[in-house]
């Protein structure tokens, strides 16, 4: 029993106690899961651009706030107006390019083995099932478009009164749940720190690696590019596997419209981005806990998306870092 005891009232296993329970409650929330993220990430990306602002700009901190929500909604509003129908087109009319490479027959007996096995296998099936979630997707636009419009508002408010919520947060520190806020506080303190960071750093690259790949496609004489890039940047946000997901689709156009010397081209093109993300984005944005090895990377990809969904595959491998820096595994080698 004293052992027990000892072990209840230890900050251990208070410190566990209260992570499962915040992890509870975010679970009875799933419902809400994309606005909570949506909010964080708005939050956490405009407050680095404000302060980055601040030291170039003397000017208010809430003017500087003001100004950079109302050019980033105008640049969105613009954008989605000017070339949202565009984009939609050329989705459409790359859907229709692959589907016919999918359903022709080719000269080449490699491509026509491949086909044929992907028939025997079913995958008319799958792309029947990724399609029926796309309609689904973007039948539920308008849902989509209220949260991130919440998220934004949230963010908004958030920054602009961030003294005064910091010192009225404060205030917890000496009230009766002063040991619960400590603990939260430190689980709060360590999710700002890797967490948004790491989405951070995955934001940036995935912009990097869009605007050199997209270049590489013009030089290659591609078509649909707006539709290419859209798809590139979001596959960019998944570490590794974003990079040969991408990869299948542009290999099939490469090969539809140059034969088998423009996916040669394109495998270059792609296995120099890839480098330049490994050997020079990666190791200037990301920290010594972020570099994982591959095969962890994918099996924290497929067991996020399994209970994340879409989000999973984005919010995978932060959620795996944030929990490395709470159990202080370090890289050794980096910390000598």
């Amino acid at each position: 029993m004293p052992m027990i005891n000892k072990l209840l009232h230890s900050s251990g296993f208070k410190r566990i106690a209260i992570f499962v329970f915040i992890a509870l409650i975010l679970y009875a929330m799933k419902s809400m899961i994309n606005l909570i993220l949506l909010t964080f990430i708005f939050t956490f990306l405009m407050d680095r651009l404000v302060q980055f602002l601040e030291k170039k700009i003397p000017l208010n901190r809430r003017l500087l706030v003001i100004v950079s929500y109302s050019c980033m909604i105008g640049l969105f509003s613009y954008g989605l107006v000017m070339y949202l129908p565009m984009i939609a087109g050329e989705i459409t009319a790359l859907i229709k390019q692959l589907t016919a490479f999918y359903t022709a027959q080719h000269d080449n007996i490699v491509l026509n083995y491949l086909v044929s096995r992907l028939e025997e296998n079913q995958i008319s099936n799958y792309l029947e099932q990724g399609f029926t979630f796309l309609i689904k997707y973007f039948t539920d636009i308008s849902k989509i478009t209220l949260q991130v419009l919440l998220a934004l508002l949230l963010s908004l408010f958030c920054l602009l009164e961030k003294p005064r919520l910091i010192e009225f947060t404060g205030k917890f520190r000496t009230s009766k749940i002063s040991s619960i806020y400590v603990e939260v506080e430190f689980f709060a303190q360590k999710f700002v720190r890797t967490f948004g960071k790491v989405i951070e750093a995955q934001l940036i690259i995935a912009l990097v690696n869009c605007i050199l790949t997209t270049i590489f496609l013009w030089l290659l004489d591609f078509p649909q590019l707006g539709g290419l890039s859209i798809m590139i940047f979001v596959l960019g946000l998944i570490p590794v596997a974003g990079v040969i997901i991408s990869l299948i689709p542009l290999v099939i156009i490469a090969y539809s419209i140059g034969g088998i010397m423009k996916v040669v081209y394109v495998m270059i093109a792609i296995a120099v981005i890839h480098g330049i993300e490994a050997y020079i984005l990666n190791p200037n944005l990301m920290s010594s806990k972020t570099n994982l090895p591959v095969f962890y990377t994918f099996i924290v990809l497929i067991f996020s998306e399994h209970f994340f969904g879409v989000w999973g595959l984005i919010i995978g491998i932060p959620i795996f870092v944030f929990l490395l820096d709470v159990l202080e595994v370090t890289d050794n080698e980096k910390v000598k």
